[in-house]
């Protein structure tokens, strides 16, 4: 069952998938299809899912699910990994590679090979506010209040010590 992703509840469950590069509006506008559908479709144990789908930052997918309506399970979550590989497959971006880390400069969503951070923060690049998109987050109310979050608020505190 599609929910409008501002109408999930902050406790909704999220997973973020970080593309290797921008969606395009044209790609955006061609993938709301679809991601409404999946939303729709989307099931566990023969159970309609309370979900949704979006691109944010016109770099990121995100999935939510409420699960006061009903939990996802192994295989829904399943489904849900094929979903995206479809989209990789669909627009020619990967969304399942972890290597990169998203910053925001100068108002553009920037990646960085996690093999750079040290020299970057080191260079200055990279300050304890620069704004990071930590895609581990789990929860709507997340997403919304703290995301991006400077990145001395986050796991890469350590690095700027």
């Amino acid at each position: 069952m599609y929910v409008p992703f501002d109408q999930l509840p902050a406790s909704a469950r999220i997973w973020i998938y970080q593309a290797s590069r921008p969606f395009t509006a044209a790609e955006q506008a061609a993938l709301q299809p679809a991601l409404h559908q999946f939303a729709t479709d989307w099931t566990s144990h023969g159970r309609s899912l309370a979900a949704s789908a979006a691109v944010r930052h016109d770099q990121f997918l995100v999935i939510g699910l409420d699960e006061a309506v009903a939990g996802a399970s192994g295989c829904s979550i399943d489904a849900s990994v094929r979903f995206v590989q479809a989209i990789e497959a669909q627009v020619g971006v990967e969304l399942l590679e972890k290597s990169k880390l998203a910053f925001l400069l100068d108002g553009q969503v920037q990646l960085l090979d996690r093999k750079e951070l040290r020299n970057a923060v080191a260079a200055g690049t990279l300050s304890p506010e620069t704004p990071y998109f930590d895609n581990t987050i789990g929860q709507q109310g997340q997403l919304q209040t703290s995301w991006p979050a400077p990145a001395q608020a986050t796991w890469l505190a350590r690095y700027f010590r």
